[in-house]
């Protein structure tokens, strides 16, 4: 297993007109990883608010290309983040079998850390040797 760290930035763009529930946010995912993993990242997140303050869930899909240590190619992410009443919960991780090109045989999952309005990901992954 390796371990890689960086940061990256994120734009959303809302998409709410496009939902089938007022209750639900629909937004495009625009991200740029930096560091070992040199990639853009694009999706779309759905998410939800609950009646008590600071009790949210999101749900998103993501495909990443570019670089992971110089192997070029593809991959998915799913996220499934929850806010219960402030504390949360997060998983993202690779879709099996969805990497590409060098990325074929990915497997791993990533954490988010915000720092200020800062954005760094930990990305733990095996590949399968060259």
């Amino acid at each position: 297993m390796t371990t890689i760290s960086g940061e990256f930035s994120v734009g959303m763009t809302g998409r709410d007109g496009e939902a089938e529930s007022p209750a639900i946010g629909r937004m495009l995912l625009d991200k740029h990883y930096r560091g070992e993993l040199q990639a853009h990242g694009a999706g779309q997140m759905l998410a939800t608010h609950g009646a008590a303050a600071g009790s949210a869930a999101y749900v998103a899909l993501e495909t990443v290309t570019g670089t992971l240590q110089g192997r070029e190619g593809s991959f998915a992410l799913v996220h499934r983040g929850l806010m219960a009443r402030g504390t949360p919960s997060l998983e993202i991780g690779v879709v099996p079998d969805s990497g590409t090109g060098a990325l074929a045989g990915l497997a791993g999952r990533m954490t988010i850390r915000v720092e200020g309005h800062q954005h760094f990901y930990d990305f733990e992954f095996t590949l399968p040797d060259a």
